[in-house]
């Protein structure tokens, strides 16, 4: 499961670093928190989270471990998507699907978390 985080933490590091260029270019900053969220959540988080299961597989083994990458992965696209249309096209009506992808998401950071202290364990510690 690490290496399958990392890999799709990088297609949202494509896709923040091209949004970033994008805004660069046109010099027009609307989609400034799509980028953000996108290199941060996706990006960043992931890839740390993705090096945390690689380093430490009981983390990816656990039940917590695949309940994260499912949540997060559901949540962040929806929560990204839903934003940039809010912006992209002014459609207020994708508030509720931006929430939901960010409780998603949020949940899932959460439970990442609580599988961290519950299963990382010090070397030779039951």
């Amino acid at each position: 499961m690490g290496k399958t985080l990392i890999k799709i933490s990088t297609i949202y590091f494509v896709i923040g670093t091209l949004i970033g260029y994008y805004m660069s270019i046109v010099h027009h900053y609307d989609l400034t928190p799509v980028h953000v969220h996108i290199n941060l959540l996706g990006w960043t988080a992931l890839t740390l989270a993705g090096i945390l299961y690689h380093l430490f597989p009981q983390l990816a083994a656990s039940k917590l471990g695949k309940i994260h990458f499912w949540l997060h992965n559901i949540g962040l696209p929806l929560m990204m998507a839903g934003l940039f249309l809010m912006i992209a096209y002014q459609l207020e009506s994708l508030t509720a699907v931006i929430a939901g992808g960010a409780t998603l998401t949020t949940a899932g950071i959460l439970i990442f978390a609580l599988n961290v202290w519950m299963n990382l364990k010090e070397e030779g510690a039951v």
